[in-house]
């Protein structure tokens, strides 16, 4: 499975990050997602579906602490991502939807995100993605250095998923 370094952190000063990361792009685009979570017992399954970007399935494992960590995924092209959701929703159940406007800012092969998730406010997500020869040293330390260029402290870190603090 293909892996990344992921930071997910409560935005401090959303107009200032934001100027920060749109410096650091290569380039950027907006999406609106919604993401639907489904009961999975060795990870987590959602459906992500997009306004702005294709429809897929993720599964994907990463430990829920605060800071850098690593976060093993696939990612599955959706056809129809609504009878996607119907069936996986018999199968599986649905545990939680999130809804969010994103701003993606590539950096290099870093993905920057800038998120305004409803019910729960502004958030800013890093997803270095490791190749695959690659440890997660490396992508910690660019990680570290995009939290620093970001203004991104300690303090501001969270864990888990958007999903977990609904």
């Amino acid at each position: 499975m293909p892996e990344n370094v992921e930071i997910k952190a409560r935005a401090r000063d959303w107009e200032a990050q934001k100027a920060a990361a749109l410096a650091l792009a290569d380039r950027s685009f907006e999406l609106r997602q919604k993401d639907t979570f489904f009961n999975c017992a060795n990870g987590r399954l959602k459906l992500r579906r997009q306004r702005g970007g294709e429809d897929y399935l993720v599964f994907y494992r990463r430990a829920g602490v605060k800071g850098p960590k690593t976060s093993a995924y696939t990612i599955v092209p959706v056809k129809d991502a609504a009878a996607t959701r119907r069936s996986l929703k018999r199968l599986l159940g649905v545990t939680k939807t999130v809804s969010k406007r994103r701003l993606v800012c590539l950096a290099g092969r870093t993905r920057i995100h800038l998120d305004e998730v409803e019910g729960l406010g502004r958030f800013l997500e890093l997803e270095v993605v490791l190749l695959p020869c690659e440890g997660p040293r490396a992508g910690r330390r660019e990680a570290a250095a995009l939290m620093k260029a970001l203004g991104i402290r300690k303090a501001d870190l969270i864990a888990g998923a958007y999903a977990d603090l609904l």
